[in-house]
């Protein structure tokens, strides 16, 4: 089959469209499942539940895995930090908004740029891109401003904004140890199967030391949640895009992941009458903007 990529038609369009919904749900989902199962223990099971799914889907394909081939430690290290994220988004959003944490979170790119700028050759920023990430940046400080002011639920709020922001800061920094280590050359369901096992084993151990799995109620929203979590999200919405990768142009596919916070905070609005502020919603733009310019491939 050729490797030649090819631009986006019908259906990677339409693909795409539906997996940043699904991406854009999951912190809702989170959201509203919390008062039955807590973030972390979600988070923990659905790691879990998404890395047996891959493990079988490997064995049914007969795709090789081995602890010898130089790329355990670089494994470790990256699920290990996917691990930190979730765990920042687990315990970020029993302080903030649902909205709030995605428009955070997917500041990755920023962030990731930034890390590959200085640790990956060819990975440089242009003037268009530095510009982006001074926006983006200048979004984040005004949509922190109503925490920094201190005044009411927005002042609480700040603790949740900014382990969204740290949150962000580790998905980079998985993003950049799997673009500069030996995970580069693996498969992607080797490497994301690293991730989910060491964040399962890490979430799930610090859910049983916190007592959290005696206040464990799986109710009809908390299974449904998990469910979509594990299998929609993080099994099957990450193999439709990798598949997706492998077809079509990876910067179209990618202008179409900036559609993700949006939907986010449109659910989070919608589904958890979540208020708006016009700082946030302006700091936000600003951080969109930030990213699309970021992501400008130069001539």
């Amino acid at each position: 089959m050729s490797t030649a990529r090819k631009p986006l038609d019908g259906l990677a369009a339409g693909s795409m469209l539906l997996l940043c919904l699904c991406w854009g749900m999951q912190q809702v989902a989170v959201k509203l499942a919390a008062s039955a199962v807590s973030p972390i223990m979600q988070i923990g099971l659905r790691s879990l539940l998404a890395a047996l799914l891959v493990g079988a889907l490997m064995c049914w394909r007969r795709e090789r895995f081995s602890l010898r081939d130089g790329r355990l430690r670089a494994g470790l290290v990256a699920g290990a930090l996917f691990a930190g994220e979730f765990l920042c988004v687990s315990v970020g959003l029993i302080y903030t908004s649902a909205s709030h944490m995605v428009v955070f979170l997917y500041s990755a790119p920023i962030f990731t740029a930034l890390g590959l700028h200085w640790r990956v050759k060819g990975e440089h920023l242009g003037r268009a891109q530095w510009g982006g990430v001074g926006l983006a940046f200048a979004g984040i400080a005004l949509a922190f401003s109503n925490g920094l002011s201190g005044q009411g639920e927005w002042g609480r709020m700040l603790l949740g904004d900014a382990l969204g922001l740290l949150g962000g800061l580790l998905w980079a920094a998985t993003t950049i140890v799997v673009r500069a280590s030996s995970l580069s050359e693996a498969s992607p369901s080797q490497t994301l199967l690293y991730q989910l096992t060491v964040a399962s084993v890490l979430l799930l151990a610090l859910g049983g030391g916190t007592g959290q799995w005696a206040t464990l109620q799986m109710s009809p929203i908390a299974w449904a949640s998990l469910l979509f979590q594990g299998v929609i999200v993080a099994f099957a919405s990450f193999l439709a895009w990798f598949w997706l990768l492998r077809r079509y142009l990876a910067s179209r596919l990618s202008a179409f992941s900036f559609l993700t916070p949006l939907f986010g905070v449109a659910f989070g609005v919608l589904l958890l009458g979540e208020p708006l502020d016009p700082r946030f919603l302006v700091g936000a733009l600003l951080v969109f903007a930030g990213i699309v310019l970021v992501n400008l491939r130069r001539a």
